[in-house]
């Protein structure tokens, strides 16, 4: 008797996922509760436990879109090998006859296996696309065969036949040769990136989004860093990095501007009294905006320790829908890539986003005097149907303020 396994709700929003990867190959023997396979929506990772012990019987193939509820692999009852060792292990039999199979298909896709003149179906397949005739194509396989590098070479130098038996007038019109590879590939877009792709465009068209910009003398928060680092870490047992200032800094400045932390909903602005602040990290399969919550009630070792725990969590794709939703404000961090100014897009549906940029040592004027300075350009985009003009330039003065005093975090003034 065999059990199908289909893809459980994973969110109230998502209607569908994406399979991913294969944990275990068909056949294997899988024991209740242990994980077959990654599902991936488009906000999270998920993985897919066996309801049941026994033969795994697979069903869909990495790659597709299923359905919520639509059926992913059955497993089938089956004893487990002897002590405990793999399918391939236990199966000699089976190993026996993959073997044997095995010739017969390495002969059908060995180019040797074709007729002289004739090419293999890769080899054929490149030739189409190029536009070359095989009959045009000395082989270099047994017997005159053409194989797959034979193709290859063949598509670098395409004007080659004009010197043959075309006139050069008839020859001049034709595309002048390229040197160096010209290969392509194609991916298919991950359910996380196309989600992605939707929620920047569907922002760009439905907000007024603005940006505004200033600049930061980031010499102090540098000063106090090199002062009590090694305080810091051998109390908290985490670094002081620039991110714990600058969401300390949003924090107390959402408390005095609150249509920054506000957002639409239909014909109502919700104003929030708390800051879940997200954090934009790049993942391996995207980015992805962890939630720090209640961050304006937290000291900056807590938000220290928090931002590693969410970007470990990003990396290694362990992160849950609840971690990524429900935040009122974001800041991104485009500086550790070597970014100089950007306008980042806004994280809907929140109405505001921070953009942090690289540190660069600039010539300022300061009393009066020109001195060199580790700057930092921060950019406020900002949705105006919520946000005005001076709202957002206050609070990105506030937030230049507290960074360029650091004290003022501490005492709240």
């Amino acid at each position: 008797m065999s059990l199908e396994i289909k893809v459980p709700a994973v969110g109230e929003s998502i209607t569908e996922v994406t399979l991913a990867q294969w944990l275990k190959q068909d056949g294997d023997y899988v024991e209740m509760d242990e994980n077959i396979a990654e599902l991936e929506s488009d906000k999270a990772t998920f993985e897919l436990p066996a309801e049941k012990a026994g033969i795994l019987r697979i069903i869909a193939q990495e790659g597709d879109t299923l359905e919520i509820g639509a059926v992913v692999c059955a497993i089938e009852d089956g004893d487990a090998p002897d002590g405990g060792t793999d399918k391939k292990e236990e199966a000699p039999a089976e190993k026996a006859e993959a073997a044997a199979a095995a010739p017969a298909k390495d002969d059908a896709e060995n180019p040797d296996s074709y007729a002289a003149g004739t090419a293999s179906p890769a080899a054929a397949k490149i030739l189409r696309e190029k536009g070359i005739d095989a009959s045009t194509i000395k082989g270099t396989g047994k017997d005159g065969r053409i194989t797959k590098e034979d193709a290859e070479k063949a598509q670098a130098k395409p004007a080659a036949p004009k010197a043959e038996s075309k006139p050069a007038a008839a020859a001049a019109p034709t595309a002048a040769s390229v040197a160096g590879s010209r290969n392509e590939r194609r991916e298919k877009m991950t359910s996380l990136r196309k989600t992605i792709a939707k929620r920047l465009v569907s922002v760009k068209n439905e907000t007024a989004m603005l940006t505004t910009f200033n600049e930061v003398n980031m010499q102090p928060i540098m000063d106090l860093r090199a002062k009590y680092k090694d305080t810091f870490k051998e109390k908290h047992g985490v670094g002081l990095g620039f991110m714990s200032f600058f969401t300390k800094a949003v924090t107390t400045a959402l408390k005095e501007w609150p249509a920054v932390n506000a957002r639409i909903e239909e014909n109502e602005i919700v104003f929030s009294d708390f800051a879940d602040v997200s954090i934009a990290v790049s993942a391996p399969k995207g980015l992805v905006v962890p939630v720090i919550r209640n961050a304006e009630s937290m000291s900056l070792h807590q938000i220290e320790k928090e931002i590693i725990t969410l970007a470990t969590k990003a990396r290694d794709n362990k992160l849950t829908i609840d971690e990524m939703t429900g935040g009122t404000f974001t800041i991104t961090n485009g500086g550790v890539f070597g970014s100089m100014m950007s306008t980042p897009i806004i994280n809907a549906p929140q109405s505001a986003i921070l953009g942090m940029h690289n540190i660069v040592q600039r010539p300022i004027a300061e009393n009066g005097q020109v001195v060199i300075r580790p700057m930092m350009y921060i950019a406020l985009s900002y949705d105006h149907r919520v946000i005005d003009g001076r709202e957002s330039v206050s609070f990105l003065v506030r937030v230049k303020q507290l960074l360029e005093d650091p004290a003022r975090l501490l005492l709240e003034v």
